[in-house]
């Protein structure tokens, strides 16, 4: 996002909506007598300002207490829910993405735990465990039940695609009277539990909705990374190594890895940058062309030529473009690709094949490989303080948001802000740079390469 879109946020663009005032004395209210505001803690009355630079700062020409700030996470003193009487419930849905098991275990700890919260129950396949004529039963949930969910990957809980109709999912919550509903899921998720929330509000409702944004992409704007990026990147890490092994071995060898990224680059440019092994990275951000001087086959020939092979490492919608579009749309209503892999692979043999140049490409899509996995110990310990935030925002009265974080801070963030738009990589910024000089590529492929192809690494 360019300083001109930050600066059109305004203080109440991140205001988080609540149920009513907190009058209950927190279980948490002794730990938190000592705590003050540092480099490590936001207190409760603190904001964490949403510009980071001079510049954003100064475009605004306001008053440093006019600055538009985020709301910090963490347990309040005074909470909305008593928690001898709360019944929570969690959902997961989407695809799949390593973490989600821990944040249902998180999740049922903290409320247990740390609140007394004497029931907490898991809707099974999505937001389809709401609706009767699934005839989906719930999930008893409790610490002891979700204490080994972790060491497995995707959900315990199952999952779907899909809008419902919030109408009968609210009917659902009220016939289980529940206060709380936990959402861990991505874009169509979190539009779908403002449904939920708007439903709840307008039938005078007292439930908490709160979300866990879920995206293997990156993709959601504000916060730092989401849950499972950084398990997600390192598996993709592997996937380009075996196949620069591969490519090593052949004469003239190719090796080829389509990772996952419809909109954005993100696991595409990580990746490459763990070992440093592509040749090329393509993603959705960054247009590119195949043929001509300065086109992306030209680029791998000489490669080829120059050290016996290559690597291309590309994002699953990048050169989308270029491919005929297959007019579907999924369950979700996101737009179906065309594969861009097969596509590629038979563009770069083809182009070899043309030129009298010898070659074998390796194609690899490690996709599914890739989400399925056991989040990694980085994400288990970020996947395990979004829980904990998560039932603070929940039984302190907060709806209608999300958390994540912000520069090192976790933050509440409306969820009309977190699916206002999708975060992608800059192809101005500090990531792409990264890459293109990890890579030795052009800033583009094509006529408008901005700059001349930067020496081979070795």
């Amino acid at each position: 996002m360019t300083t001109s879109e930050y600066s059109s946020i305004t203080p109440g663009d991140l205001a988080i909506d609540t149920l009513g005032p907190a009058r209950i004395t927190s279980p948490l209210a002794p730990l938190l007598d000592a705590r003050r505001t540092t480099e490590h803690y936001v207190d409760a009355g603190d904001r964490v300002l949403l510009d980071d630079t001079a510049a954003g700062i100064r475009a605004r020409g306001v008053e440093p207490e006019e600055l538009p700030g985020l709301e910090p996470c963490g347990p309040r003193r005074q909470i909305y829910f008593d928690p001898s009487k709360t019944r929570a419930g969690i959902v997961t849905c989407g695809g799949l993405c390593p973490g989600l098991n821990d944040v249902i275990s998180g999740l049922v700890r903290t409320l247990t735990y740390h609140y007394g919260v004497r029931r907490v129950v898991g809707f099974r396949n999505g937001y389809r465990g709401f609706v009767s004529s699934y005839g989906h039963d719930v999930v008893e949930l409790s610490p002891e039940s979700v204490r080994d969910i972790p060491v497995d990957g995707g959900t315990f809980l199952g999952t779907s695609r899909g809008p419902q109709d919030p109408e009968e999912i609210v009917d659902c919550l009220e016939q289980m009277h529940l206060n709380v509903l936990f959402v861990i899921g991505g874009d169509g998720t979190m539009r779908g539990a403002m449904e939920i929330a708007r439903v709840v509000g307008e039938r005078g409702l007292r439930i908490a909705v709160v979300g866990i944004p879920k995206t293997i992409d990156n993709d959601i704007p504000f916060i730092d990374q989401s849950f499972g990026f950084q398990t997600a990147f390192s598996q993709a890490s592997e996937a380009i190594r075996s196949v620069t092994v591969e490519a090593k071995s052949t004469p003239g060898g190719v090796g080829l890895v389509k990772l996952m990224g419809r909109h954005s680059g993100f696991i595409a440019c990580y990746a490459s940058l763990v070992r440093s092994d592509a040749d090329a990275v393509l993603i959705p951000e960054v247009p590119f062309e195949l043929d001509g001087e300065t086109g992306l086959l030209n680029h791998l020939r000489r490669r080829v030529s120059q050290r016996g092979h290559a690597v291309v490492v590309v994002a699953e919608g990048a050169g989308q473009e270029m491919l005929p579009p297959v007019g579907r749309t999924d369950a979700s209503g996101n737009a179906k690709l065309s594969d861009v892999g097969p596509w590629l692979k038979e563009r770069i043999a083809d182009s070899f094949a043309d030129a009298g140049m010898e070659t074998t490409v390796r194609y690899v899509d490690p996709s599914y490989i890739i989400r399925s996995v056991p989040a990694n110990p980085y994400d288990s310990v970020y996947t395990v303080r979004l829980s904990q935030a998560a039932v603070h925002a929940a039984m302190s009265g907060r709806t209608a948001m999300v958390v994540g974080r912000v520069r090192r801070r976790f933050v509440h963030i409306p969820m009309s802000l977190a699916v206002s738009r999708r975060n992608q990589v800059d192809p101005h910024g500090d990531l792409w740079m990264a890459v293109l000089e990890s890579t030795g590529q052009p800033w583009r492929f094509g006529e408008d390469s901005g700059a001349p192809t930067r020496a081979p690494h070795t």
